[in-house]
């Protein structure tokens, strides 16, 4: 009976062994399995940072504006020509240089007209004299019907006889208005005041009413206008800005970053082209200066108010994808993040943001092409 009671211990003892023989076993091969992962992950690089320019938005008021190009036109352009004919005696004016209205520019040979006006003032004369005697003989006859000593039929017929005297002496009145008319187109003046253009026909020559050309274009230079277009869909809200104050408009040269005149809306047309879609305008500008002039193309920017406390970004940080447009914002952990925004305008290299972002919030402005979104960045300061 001893001999069961040794026997138990040694199988315990015995299963002992195998159990930690077994543990042994799994833990080795735990960490056979294990051990490439370690290695791996101790051999995987860091995440590299990427470098960019970084800018936090800004809060600025910005004006409203809507871009164009026009064309510098006169306030008033007038083609001076002569109304009668004749040889050009005399050219009172000088090249390119200012006029004042009614100024004289030329004189045409006045002879034949002063002998016409003459004329009429004689034949007015004449008939004056024949009047005042038939009025003085109707006189007469009305005294002789009176006393019966003349019958009523001739005091008619002097009556109708000074009647007609009266209506020549009208006719004549008529002429010599006219022959005076005529003499004074002679003088040839300036009808408006502005710049002398070059002069187009020399004294000497024989000039006639129907000549196409004319004698010299005048320009009004100050004020001057500046005609340009805009899209038709900007129509009502030019409308709403303008029924609120006058708008401003500034016009630009070629090239310049400066405007060369501020000036103010003062047309807008009555009807959007529908070939182009366009709205055509026209704004005026003082040029005492003569900074503007007839025929300059110029950029045109229209002011119809302002952003108040807006958020903007230099325009190199707005991206455009297939859903619109878009920035990328690092957050605290120096995270890129993609963050969708809505426009409301650029102009000047500044986005204003209307919708999607705060006034603070870093946006990357240069170095977006290597981000993806949750890429880490190591911040520049932009140039």
């Amino acid at each position: 009976m001893a001999q069961p009671s040794s026997a138990w211990p040694a199988a315990r003892a015995r299963r002992v062994i195998v159990l930690l023989l077994l543990g042994v076993a799994s833990l080795l091969a735990w960490r056979l399995v294990q051990r490439p992962r370690v290695r791996a992950a101790l051999a995987a690089p860091a995440p590299v940072a990427v470098p960019a320019s970084v800018q936090p938005a800004a809060s600025a008021d910005v004006p409203r504006v809507l871009l164009g190009v026009g064309t510098v036109q006169a306030r008033r352009s007038v083609t001076v020509r002569t109304q009668v004919d004749g040889r050009l005696d005399s050219i009172d004016f000088t090249e390119g240089q200012p006029v004042r209205a009614g100024q004289v520019l030329a004189r045409i040979d006045a002879r034949a007209l002063r002998a016409q006006f003459e004329q009429a003032r004689a034949a007015k004369a004449r008939d004056q004299a024949q009047l005042a005697d038939a009025r003085l003989e109707l006189r007469r006859s009305r005294g002789l019907v009176d006393v019966g000593a003349a019958s009523r039929q001739s005091l008619d017929s002097q009556r109708a006889l000074t009647r007609q005297l009266a209506a020549a002496v009208q006719a004549d009145s008529a002429q010599v208005d006219y022959a005076r008319v005529q003499l004074g187109y002679a003088t040839i003046r300036a009808p408006i005041g502005g710049l002398a253009g070059a002069r187009l026909v020399d004294a000497g020559n024989i000039v006639h009413a129907g000549d196409p050309a004319g004698l010299v274009v005048i320009n009004q230079i100050d004020p001057i206008d500046v005609a340009f277009s805009l899209p038709g869909q900007a129509v009502q809200a030019i409308n709403l800005a303008r029924g609120r104050a006058p708008l401003q408009v500034l016009a630009y040269a070629p090239g310049q970053s400066r405007p060369e005149a501020s000036g103010t809306l003062v047309l807008v047309n009555n009807q959007v082209d529908a070939a182009s879609g366009t709205i055509a305008l026209k704004a005026r500008f003082p040029n005492p200066r003569h900074l503007l002039w007839p025929g300059q193309y110029v950029r045109v920017r229209l002011v119809l108010g302002h952003w108040h406390d807006a958020v903007t970004v230099p325009d190199s940080a707005l991206q455009h994808g297939q859903s619109g447009s878009f920035v990328y914002v690092v957050d605290a952990g120096h995270r890129a993040r993609v963050r969708p925004v809505v426009v409301g305008q650029e102009q000047d290299g500044i986005a204003v943001i209307a919708e999607g972002l705060k006034a603070g919030e870093r946006v990357v402005v240069d170095g977006q092409y290597k981000l993806s979104p949750g890429a880490l960045v190591r911040e520049l300061a932009p140039r």
